[in-house]
């Protein structure tokens, strides 16, 4: 798997921009990808060493319309911890 395909996205939320001042950054992920991987993504893409990778299978919510029922696609996220000493991931500092 490329690793440009494991990093699907940041998420930026309240929550996430209050975790960058402990040098965590909360990514989507690929769903098959594991946290060896996704270590080895972002410090290649960003040039940045990793400490930690917390996962999370987030279920999709369900909606709605009509009489049907129905439910958005699951997907995973990556909390990613740096190390003291590694830079920040300069692509939040614009936000």
């Amino acid at each position: 798997m490329n690793m440009y395909d494991i990093i699907r996205r940041p998420i930026v939320t309240e929550k996430s921009m209050a975790q960058m001042e402990e040098k965590k950054y909360t990514f989507e992920v690929d769903k098959r990808a594991t946290k060896r991987e996704i270590k080895e993504a972002i410090e290649k893409i960003f040039n940045v060493k990793v400490a930690r990778v917390n996962t999370i299978n987030m279920q999709g919510k369900l909606k709605r319309q009509g009489a049907h029922m129905g439910r958005r696609p699951s997907w995973k996220k990556a909390i990613v911890k740096l190390t003291d000493d590694s830079d920040t991931i300069e692509f939040f500092e614009s936000m």
